[in-house]
């Protein structure tokens, strides 16, 4: 919503640049003459403006001059726009830019990003500020995003209010003129600049910086939002003098068509006619609400003074003398909240219900005058409390011809007030029909805004409710990780002592495996001097047979054996019980079958064949 509208014109600022290196060496003239700040005579003729900057003004003049006042404004709830207009190699991109990072060159943008924080930071603490910034140009006719160079052919839509803007555009939310400052580098790097005669850094489109701000107070809740655009337009150019070829040259074109698309909005605007072609190119559309709509819009035009260019320069101060002639009707941004719609509601209620008991007193006495009954002073609404029936005493004592005469302009003036009343009753339907469109307008207004309290009411219940649900869920699951936890505390313990178990079941079996390797070694040492008994016995046996005195000696040998308790029992037995025979083949078996007997601390007996 919007507070009460202020007309006013489009401020339109001349800047002549000096003349440049080439210029000088051409010899060219240097044609303007400035009289007082707001006038520049060229070829004899004088062109006014808001202002006048000479070729020695500073960055700081010009910024404090024209742009300083225009922060205010947006911060108080006003949309704002500053462009830079004139042809190539004018001084556009120095007066809008400049060195962006030197604090005595750099131009209104940046200059522009300090101030606003400068002043937020002075403003009332109850304020909370949301800075948002968008950047993007204008080449060929097409939409490039400066911060997402995959957008390359965004499209312009219309809000709610009419209002067109570049949907799809990247915004970045920003908190400091250091911030502000990284999204302009970002964005100056990704813009399209070529070398042409006159310019060695020619923009080749039209770029818009776009500071979107909203701020609401914490107690009052009351919200206001403002827009600045900052436009640096594409130099107008002839290509004759620019030199431009090939790609250079389509671009030429797209520029001067747009251009002229501005052109004639400005000369549409400023001769009132009832058409304006804003549609005629995506720049006129962006930068429909700054040409004639709400909005504080600040011209610069920006001029060669070279007698090279004297056509050119002609050219732009006649532009920005149609552009002075434009009005817009700039209002505060202000968004309403719920309580104040509906005191609005209410006050407009009470001054329709006025009108129409308005309406209805004056009807009546229309139809009481058209009767011809008198009506007297105590009638308030009537003008006609000077005629009463004290009259009749006076018609007594005047001539026929002059009492027709009264009758006349009685009847007369009776016409003219019944002409006055139809009017006055035209006026008061029209104010109460337009009272009641606005009602109409803010009871929708109410609804919708009792809709989305309801809509937000209701998605607060399920958040609530999903909540509980949540905290359910989160008790229940709660339980059970105790209950695992508890569990896994049990199977921890089992744990521990299966392992202290499997620690002494290890520490046995490693005794055992230590005690029976050293059986092992011991019985190795006894066969190896067995073997060595039984080799020197076979050389002096010979060739002797052994054989077994009676064959129940096996089995008796066993239980021998397994009585035996030392390893030289055994071998006592071992000889005691066998007998020589031929070969040593049998007696090697057996020793093999004492070696198996001794290493398991039992003796077997195997049959012998």
């Amino acid at each position: 919503m919007t507070d009460a509208v202020a007309e006013c014109n489009i401020k339109v600022l001349c800047r002549f640049r000096p003349l440049n290196q080439a210029e000088v060496l051409r010899g060219d003239r240097f044609l303007p003459t400035f009289q007082g700040d707001d006038t520049v005579i060229i070829g004899g003729k004088p062109y006014a403006f808001d202002h006048v900057f000479p070729t020695n003004t500073t960055q700081e003049q010009v910024y404090n001059t024209c742009a300083k006042q225009i922060v205010k404004d947006v911060l108080g709830g006003y949309n704002g726009t500053i462009f830079a207009y004139g042809q190539t190699s004018s001084g556009k991109t120095h007066t809008m830019e400049g060195k962006l990072h030197d604090p005595q060159q750099m131009g209104i943008i940046p200059r522009i990003a300090e101030d606003i924080f400068n002043h937020i930071f002075s403003m009332d603490e109850n304020l909370e500020f949301h800075i948002k910034v968008s950047y993007f140009e204008i080449y060929m006719e097409k939409i490039r995003d400066l911060l997402d160079v995959t957008k390359t052919n965004l499209s312009v839509h219309e809000d709610k209010n009419r209002v067109p803007y570049v949907k799809g555009c990247t915004e970045r939310f920003v908190s400091s003129p250091e911030e502000v400052m990284d999204v302009i580098d970002e964005g100056k790097s990704n813009r399209h600049v070529a070398v042409t005669n006159m310019n060695e850094h020619s923009s080749r489109s039209h770029s818009i910086f776009l500071i979107n701000i909203k701020q609401e107070h914490v107690e009052t809740e009351q919200k206001l939002c403002g827009k600045l655009y900052l436009v640096d337009l594409a130099g107008s150019e002839k290509v004759s003098k620019t030199g431009a070829a090939g790609a250079v040259l389509d671009e030429a074109k797209n520029i001067n068509k747009s251009l002229s698309s501005l052109g004639n909005v400005i000369s549409a605007l400023a001769e009132g006619t009832t058409h304006v072609p804003y549609r005629d190119s995506k720049m006129t559309r962006i930068l429909q609400d700054s040409l004639g709509g709400n909005c504080r819009t600040t011209m610069f035009i920006c001029c060669s003074p070279s007698s090279y260019n004297d056509a050119e320069t002609k050219s732009t101060l006649m532009f920005g003398q149609r552009a002075k002639t434009i009005k817009n009707a700039a209002s505060i941004n202000l968004e309403l909240t719920a309580e104040q719609w509906k005191r609005k509601y209410e006050k407009e209620k009470e001054k329709n219900k006025g009108m129409r008991d308005t309406i209805q007193r004056l009807e009546l006495e229309l139809r009481r005058w058209r009767n011809g009954e008198p009506l007297h002073c105590s009638d308030e609404s009537s003008p006609l409390y000077l005629y009463n029936s004290d009259s009749s005493s006076i018609v007594v004592r005047i001539s026929e011809e002059e009492r027709q005469k009264y009758e006349e302009e009685i009847r007369k003036l009776y016409r003219q007030l019944d002409d006055k009343l139809v009017l006055m009753s035209i006026i008061w339907l029209q104010l109460l029909a337009s009272s009641r469109g606005d009602s109409d307008k803010v009871q929708t207004e109410l609804g919708r805004l009792q809709t989305e309290s309801e809509s937000a009411k209701s998605e607060v219940r399920e958040v609530l409710q999903a909540l509980e649900e949540l905290a359910v869920n989160y008790d229940q699951k709660s339980q059970e990780v105790e209950e695992k936890n508890l569990h896994n505390k049990q199977l921890a313990e089992q744990l521990s002592l299966k392992m202290a178990n499997l620690m002494e079941l290890e520490a046995e079996l490693t005794q055992m495996h230590e005690v029976s390797s050293q059986q092992r070694k011991r019985i190795a040492d006894v066969l190896n001097g067995l073997m060595k008994d039984l080799s020197e016995f076979s050389a002096i046996v010979g060739n002797g047979e052994i054989k077994l005195v009676s064959p129940e000696r096996p089995r008796r040998l066993f239980l021998e054996i397994k009585k035996a308790s030392t390893t030289a029992g055994l071998l006592y037995l071992l000889f005691y019980y066998f007998v020589i025979i031929e070969g040593t083949l049998i007696c090697l078996h057996f020793l093999c079958l004492l070696w198996l007997s001794c290493s398991c601390s039992s003796v077997c007996l195997l049959s012998l064949q």
